[in-house]
């Protein structure tokens, strides 16, 4: 898809994001049974049943655009779950090692999303979608809520 215009760029990053959300929705229960601090278990179940929210919200402005989230592939979200799924193949790692490596790699989930939520929330108000600016603001800020809970947990609980 050519992005000629900034509705162009606004539709392929939402698509980018939906792909991502996909994506986190299959690592996260690996993360929760990797997990060994229940305090970062229940964390990131709450962000599995915000991704799923997410995912609802990008239907619903799909929806409204006419238009498919289908077609992008985010390389992005690609690479960093796969940076963090070798830290779980370690069958000798030390439980609160793990737990740190953990939280880094949900971290970096989570800034990127921030980076993308935040740019298209931008466009949608840009653009004059007031309703779609709203939900990818809601979402954002559940994204720097999650991360906020897991810099307390690497604060708090791992050496």
């Amino acid at each position: 898809m050519a992005t000629n215009t900034l509705a162009d760029l606004y539709v392929e990053q939402l698509k980018d994001l939906y792909s991502a959300e996909q994506q986190i929705l299959k690592a996260l229960p690996k993360m929760v049974k990797a997990a060994n601090h229940d305090e970062l278990r229940t964390a990131f179940q709450t962000h599995l049943a915000q991704t799923r929210e997410h995912v609802a919200r990008l239907d619903h402005i799909f929806e409204a655009l006419a238009k498919s989230p289908m077609g992008v592939t985010c390389q992005g979200m690609q690479g960093i779950i796969e940076e963090g799924g070798e830290l779980m193949k370690a069958d000798d790692a030390d439980p609160a090692v793990l737990d740190a490596g953990l939280i880094s790699s949900a971290q970096h989930v989570e800034h990127y999303e921030m980076v993308g939520y935040g740019s298209v929330r931008t466009w949608a108000q840009q653009l004059g979608y007031e309703e779609q600016a709203g939900l990818l603001r809601q979402t954002l800020d559940e994204e720097k809520e999650i991360d906020a809970i897991l810099t307390r947990l690497a604060e708090q609980f791992v050496v």
